[in-house]
C-alpha cells in the first residue's frame, strides 16, 4: 500500500470520528446536566461500570475524574456478579457504560445496579436498549458510523464515550472550583506535580561557592573550581554584590592584564539574576530560558543562600 493510500485512510478516520463529536455536542441536553448534578451532590462516590472495550473506556474516565476531584472507582461487569457488587453503597451514583446497552452481563447486573445506588446512569448509543430503560438518566452516545470499514471494531462509539467522560470530569472540575494546586495533590511523583507545587529548594545545590570583592584572581579559581557549576558569587556581608562565571576568567586572561593585581570586583558581573528560596521551581526556570544563562543566584530574604542549576531542574522534569 502506498503511502499516500495510508494518510488518507487515517484522515477518514479521524473525518468520520470527528463527525459523530459534532453531533454529540449538538445533541447535549439536560440530562447532561443532570447526570453532572446527580455526581456532584452525591454523598458517596462514582462507581463506572463496563465491559469489553466499554471497560477500557471506564478505567480511563474513572482515572480523569479521581485526578481532578471526583472520588470514583470502576467495577468491571463480569466480576460485579461474582461478589463485586458490595462495593457500591446507597449513597453512590452508578454511570453505566455500553454501546448497546444489551449485553448479558449488563443486563443481568442492572437490577441491582439500580436498586444498590442513589441513581444510575446510563451512557448508551441505544435508547431503547434495557440499560435505557432502567437508568435514571440517559447519555445518548449512538452513532451514525463507525470508523471501522466492517462496521465491527467500537472506534467513533468509543470515541465518544471517552470524550463524553472528559466533559463529565471537566464540569464537576468546575463545580468543585478544582484548581492548579488542588491537581498537583493527586500528582506528587510526576512531573505534572512538580512542575506545580515543586520549590526552588527543593533543588538547590550543595554547593555554595563565593568570594569577596578584593578577593585575588587565584581565590576566584579556586573558588569557581570548588564546585561543579563554573560560576562563584561575590559578597559582602553575605549581601550579593556580583557574580564571575569560568567565562569571565577567560575573557581576563584574552585581555592579557597583570592578574596579580586582578581582584574580584575588577572581573565581576555586577546586578546578577537571582530569585528566592521560596519560589516556584517552574519560575526558575523561565528566567534560567529567557536569560540564556545555566545557573541562578538563590536569595533567603535577599541574602546569598545558594545555587540552582538548569541541568538540574531539567533532570527532573522542571518546564
Amino acid at each position: 500500500m502506498e503511502k499516500n493510500n495510508i494518510i488518507s485512510i487515517a484522515k477518514n478516520t479521524l473525518e468520520i470520528e470527528i463527525a459523530e463529536l459534532e453531533k454529540l455536542k449538538n445533541r447535549l441536553d439536560d440530562d447532561f446536566v443532570k447526570a453532572v448534578e446527580a455526581i456532584h451532590s452525591a454523598k458517596g462516590k462514582l462507581i463506572v461500570v463496563g465491559i469489553g472495550k466499554s471497560a477500557h473506556v471506564g478505567n480511563k474516565i474513572v482515572a480523569t475524574l479521581n485526578s481532578t476531584g471526583t472520588p470514583s472507582q470502576f467495577l468491571h461487569a463480569s466480576e460485579a456478579i461474582h461478589g463485586d457488587l458490595g462495593v457500591i453503597q446507597k449513597q453512590d451514583v452508578v454511570l453505566c457504560i455500553s454501546l448497546s446497552g444489551n449485553s448479558p452481563e449488563i443486563v443481568n447486573l442492572l437490577p441491582y445496579l439500580k436498586d444498590y445506588s442513589s441513581s444510575l446512569i446510563g451512557m448508551t448509543g441505544n435508547k431503547s436498549s434495557r440499560l435505557a430503560e432502567y437508568s435514571d438518566i440517559i447519555l445518548d452516545t449512538h452513532v451514525d458510523k463507525e470508523a471501522c470499514p466492517n462496521k465491527l471494531a467500537p472506534t467513533s462509539s468509543t470515541t465518544l464515550q471517552m470524550a463524553l467522560g472528559d466533559a463529565l470530569a471537566i464540569s464537576l472540575m468546575e463545580l468543585n472550583d478544582f484548581k492548579a494546586n488542588d491537581f498537583a495533590k493527586f500528582h506528587p511523583g510526576g512531573s505534572l506535580g512538580k512542575n506545580l507545587i515543586s520549590k526552588v529548594d527543593d533543588f538547590l545545590s550543595s554547593q555554595k561557592p563565593q568570594v569577596t570583592e578584593n578577593d585575588t584572581v587565584k581565590d576566584v579559581i579556586i573558588s569557581i573550581s570548588s564546585s561543579r557549576h563554573g560560576i562563584t558569587v561575590v559578597t559582602e556581608n553575605n549581601n550579593i554584590i556580583g557574580v564571575i562565571t569560568d567565562g569571565d576568567l577567560r575573557r581576563m586572561l584574552l585581555k592579557g592584564d597583570d592578574i596579580a593585581q586582578v581582584l574580584a570586583k575588577d572581573i565581576m558581573s555586577a546586578n546578577p539574576k537571582t530569585i528566592e528560596r521560596t519560589a516556584l521551581a517552574k519560575e526558575a526556570m523561565k528566567i534560567l530560558k529567557d536569560n540564556n544563562i545555566g545557573q541562578l543566584i538563590v536569595t533567603e530574604e535577599g541574602k546569598y543562600y545558594g545555587i540552582i542549576d538548569l541541568h538540574k531542574l531539567l533532570d527532573e522534569g522542571i518546564n
